[in-house]
Parts: C-alpha cells; structure tokens; sequence
C-alpha cells in the first residue's frame, strides 16, 4: 500500500499495490501496520458500513459531536464516487476548505478522512457499493451536518442539478457559515 497526503496533509489518498495475473488480482485494503506507521498514531477501526446508492445520490456533509466523532477510510466496492472531505477545526490554515477525490472500484484507492472533518459523497455511476471503515460506534442524536449545496463552499459534486438525491434531513441543513464547529485545531495532532 502506497500513502499520499493531499493538499490538506490530514486527509490521505491510500494506494493498493495490486498483484495480477491470468486468475485476476489480489491487494491488501488494509494493513494496521504500515497505516498506523505512516499516519504516525494508532487508529482502531471497530465497524465497517457498507451503503449502496443510485446514481445522483449525494450523502453529506456529516460528522459527530466532539465525544462521538469518527476518523473515516472510505472505499469503494462498486462503483464510482466522489468523496468529499471539508475542514471544520477552528483556526486549521485550511479551515472550510474541501478535497474532492474520484474512488472507483477499479483502482481500489480508498480515502481517510481524520476526526475534525466534515464527509460526503456523490455516486457517479449508476450505483455505487461504499464501504466506510470507522473507529468510534455511531451514537444517535450526535450527528452534526452542514448543507451539501453550501454557496460558500462551493463544492462541485459532478452531478446535474436535476438528478441530485438529497434525504430529507441534508435538505433542512444548515450552511457552514451557520453551524458551529466543536473541533479546534492542533498542528501537533496529527
């Protein structure tokens, strides 16, 4: 497995060596040893979820309560999406801030998205299976969102506007502007 830190160095771009020959292929998705080496500080991923979602389907932009937040390697096991991550820790440099990344499930890059950052995607085939490894256990009520459509974001979800499939509660969302973060930033954290 190759690691990539991307313009946000927190959020990391994993690369899978693949083996091939006439059978197929076989690749590592995840390997404690070597993330945990590279990242620098242990991540204990206790649950995998797996959505599945129709072309146009936009889920996001979600993260925890301070408590409850969760650190993210997003992966893709059909399909293609558009993974998004947005900076939400009070006084980051790139505070507000979003990388888009395309995750396919032919290249098999997967995407980890640290705890102080809001998450989302948009599938862009005609359905995607996304497997979201984490490492805190989701707790009701503790959800925080901001609106996938923010102006002041200004994300491009690579979706026409007429095909866009937003749940209700993203829809009642508020704007970045208007929802207050409870992660602050620590250049040391990571």
């Amino acid at each position: 497995m190759n690691y990539k830190r991307l313009e946000i160095p927190e959020l990391i771009l994993c690369e899978p060596t693949f083996h091939k020959d006439n059978r197929g292929f076989v690749f590592e998705s995840f390997k404690k040893e070597s993330f945990d080496n590279f990242l620098g500080f242990n991540v204990d991923f206790c649950q995998d979820n797996i959505s599945y979602s129709k072309y146009g389907v936009i889920r996001g932009l979600h993260t925890n309560s301070l408590d409850y937040a969760q650190s993210k390697l997003v992966s893709v096991l059909k399909g293609k999406i558009l993974d998004v991550a947005v900076d939400f820790r009070v006084g980051s440099p790139t505070f507000g801030k979003s990388i888009s990344i395309e995750l396919n499930s032919e290249e098999n890059k997967q995407l980890f998205v640290p705890r102080g950052f809001l998450h989302g995607f948009s599938v862009l085939s005609e359905d995607a299976l996304v497997m979201i490894k984490i490492d805190r256990y989701f707790a009701q009520g503790e959800s925080i969102g901001v609106r996938y459509d923010d102006e002041n974001l200004n994300i491009d979800w690579k979706i026409k506007k007429k095909s866009v499939i937003v749940s209700e509660a993203d829809k009642n969302l508020l704007a970045f502007k208007d929802t207050k973060s409870p992660f602050m930033y620590n250049k040391n954290y990571y």
